[in-house]
């Protein structure tokens, strides 16, 4: 009964002042940002076969998505700053619907990585508006907010990745991209109707694009910690996400069905992790929540090459979730340290940086791959998350 009442009383803080709906908005446009970019590993194998991909090419395509992601970050940052969170976050679906229909209709593997990357630019302009307009509408309530969020995202690829290999599978590849072309254009006219105009005045473009504070201000021991800890998630959670699907058709020998199942279940789990994670850092802060879910990730890695049944994949599936929880933490904590005025563009460069070097992943677990190393690969994941539950341990006090 406490549970339920503390759970109705976040929901009617979260609805309150009509902060509602603009949450539901924001949290359907990250839905679509994310889950979308999650079709890729879904639909690997079909974009292997169609265009005669490499585990390594592959790999590096799912670079390519996440690399543009990461270097649209700062730009995006510079952008809110000046011009408003609201034009970008309107903007940014309908970039990327335009650029998602040019992956449905590419006719050589040249169209395919070029679209990529546009549609990788097109979703970074929604990746730092969303934390900083959220810090705006919810000061007091940032973590739960930032949680919702993500876990709206969670939901998509829950579910969309799956659906779109469904689709796939009884169509074609085409249309498992192209269903969310639409969804793209209704999430920006929801965006545009419920999100308020600016009242600020913006910071000026001169100011946004001296970048000098930002070097101080990510240089700062607790930024620096939690850049360092999310460049070491990034890089996990790309890696993880990028093969999860084919490792289980290729080496497990599950069907497409299954595998497509599973991954979807891992993003399922998040829509309850990440709330939770953002409740909890917001009543107990961030030491304790990050070494549970870091070494509980750690051993679902550890196990995943050494199991071979149904129950077991599902077990190593639940377990490995709890990372969805990390970012959540991390992310809420270093927005709350940004200074106002350049927030979003620190957090742009923040995001820079440890999405763009968590990007590198894919292609380098895709090479290792390709050699023959597939449980190998996933086993040096898994020291990577045990070198995060040491950081975690020796340098976070609170």
């Amino acid at each position: 009964m406490r549970y339920l009442s503390t759970l109705r009383q976040m929901v009617a803080d979260l609805r309150s002042d009509g902060r509602g709906r603009m949450l539901l908005t924001i949290a359907f446009g990250w839905f679509l940002s994310i889950s979308v970019r999650m079709i890729y590993p879904a639909l690997l194998p079909h974009l292997r076969g169609a265009y005669d991909l490499t585990l390594t090419t592959a790999g590096l395509l799912l670079t390519v998505l996440w690399v543009a992601y990461a270097a649209g970050q700062l730009p995006a940052g510079i952008l809110a700053d000046w011009a408003g969170e609201r034009l970008l976050l309107v903007a940014s679906p309908l970039f990327a619907a335009t650029m998602l229909a040019l992956v449905v209709f590419a006719s050589s593997p040249f169209v395919l990585f070029s679209a990529t990357a546009l549609f990788g630019v097109g979703t970074a302009l929604y990746g730092v508006s969303r934390f900083t307009i959220l810090n705006e509408i919810y000061p007091d309530q940032l973590g739960t907010a930032t949680g919702v969020t993500l876990a709206a995202g969670d939901l998509g690829n829950a579910v969309m990745p799956p659906a779109a290999g469904f689709i796939a599978a009884a169509a074609a590849w085409q249309y498992g991209f192209g269903f969310a072309v639409p969804l793209f254009v209704l999430a920006a006219g929801g965006l545009w109707v419920t999100l308020p105009r600016r009242e600020s005045a913006p910071t000026s473009l001169s100011e946004s694009l001296a970048l000098d504070g930002v070097l101080e201000t990510l240089t700062r021991p607790s930024v620096l910690r939690g850049t360092v800890l999310l460049m070491f998630w990034s890089v996990i959670m790309q890696a993880f996400i990028g093969f999860y699907p084919t490792y289980l058709i290729d080496v497990k020998e599950l069907s497409t069905t299954v595998a497509t199942v599973l991954f979807g279940s891992f993003f399922a789990l998040g829509i309850l992790m990440k709330p939770v994670a953002g409740r909890v850092y917001d009543d107990i802060g961030v030491r304790l929540p990050l070494l549970v879910i870091m070494t509980t990730t750690c051993l679902a890695l550890l196990s995943l090459p050494f199991v071979g049944t149904l129950w077991l994949f599902v077990l190593v599936t639940v377990l490995a979730s709890t990372i969805l929880g990390f970012e959540t933490i991390v992310i809420s904590d270093l927005t709350r340290r940004l200074p106002d005025g350049t927030q979003g563009t620190n957090l742009g460069a923040l995001r820079t940086v440890y999405i763009g070097l968590g990007a590198l992943s894919p292609v380098a677990f895709g090479a290792i791959a390709d050699r023959g190393y597939f449980n190998e690969a996933f086993l040096g994941v898994a020291a990577l998350a045990g070198v995060v539950v040491l950081l975690v341990f020796f340098t976070i006090e609170y």
